[in-house]
């Protein structure tokens, strides 16, 4: 059992006893949170790529992630992936074609998720929550490449981080061309046609098919967030 799996168990009859560990559970998550932040706080700006770990290196998808990692690394940008083998293999691996600082944040699963070889700083987290923070928290911005339940899930974390404003000026960029464009249309003609999302709530989407425009839009959005100003806002004790 992984520690996210005994965490969201339903507790059931057994609740005093598990409920009893939970004080010591805290203290684990906050340690690890702490191990990451100590590990990339001085990673200076970066970008995560997000894609399939089941795609072989023979694949073009394998050629494409791999010259997006190269692409971001020659434009000053460190690459954050999940850390793990497929797409995400690809871009640690084109970051460190480019001499470009490469980052990967793996995750302990059932059936165990080896890092890849081309990492300078791995790490290696037991709650999902954790992992996401690091990649967000690290990056501005968000390059997604084609991928299967996680990818959409992390795809679909960051529109929800950006719509309720959680994170600003922050792109997520599309990687592909026919892959998104059923999702696309979906998204206009189902979800956004029944108001369940306004119009701006796709704003932040953008389709790319060349790793070459990638580095662009990247800089564009720093730029609006130095123009929009970022604070940094000192939590006010509880009264």
């Amino acid at each position: 059992m992984t520690f996210d799996e005994e965490l969201l168990l339903w507790l059931g009859d057994e609740t005093p006893a598990i409920g009893a560990a939970d004080a010591e559970r805290v203290h684990e998550i906050a340690a690890e949170f702490a191990r990451g932040f100590d590990a990339l706080s001085r990673v200076g700006r970066a970008v995560t790529v997000f894609g399939s770990a089941r795609t072989p290196r023979e694949h073009p998808d394998y050629s494409l992630v791999r010259e997006v990692g190269a692409c971001l690394g020659r434009a000053g940008y460190a690459v954050i992936t999940g850390g793990g083998p497929g797409l995400m293999e690809a871009a640690n691996r084109g970051a460190r074609d480019a001499g470009a600082l490469s980052i990967g944040c793996n995750i302990e699963l059932p059936r165990e998720q080896a890092a890849n070889e081309f990492l300078d700083i791995s790490l290696r987290f037991h709650h999902f929550f954790v992992r996401k923070v690091m990649f967000v928290r690290y990056a501005c911005a968000f390059v997604i490449a084609p991928g299967g339940y996680g990818t959409l899930d992390e795809l679909f974390e960051a529109l929800t981080l950006i719509q309720t404003r959680t994170i600003r000026h922050f792109p997520v960029i599309l990687l592909g061309g026919g892959e998104w464009e059923s999702l696309l249309e979906w998204l206009r003609e189902t979800v956004l046609a029944r108001r369940y999302i306004d119009p701006g709530d796709l704003g932040g989407l953008q389709l790319v098919q060349t790793p070459g425009e990638i580095p662009g839009i990247v800089d564009a959005a720093r730029r609006r967030l130095r123009e929009h100003g970022r604070t940094y806002r000192r939590p006010t004790p509880a009264s």
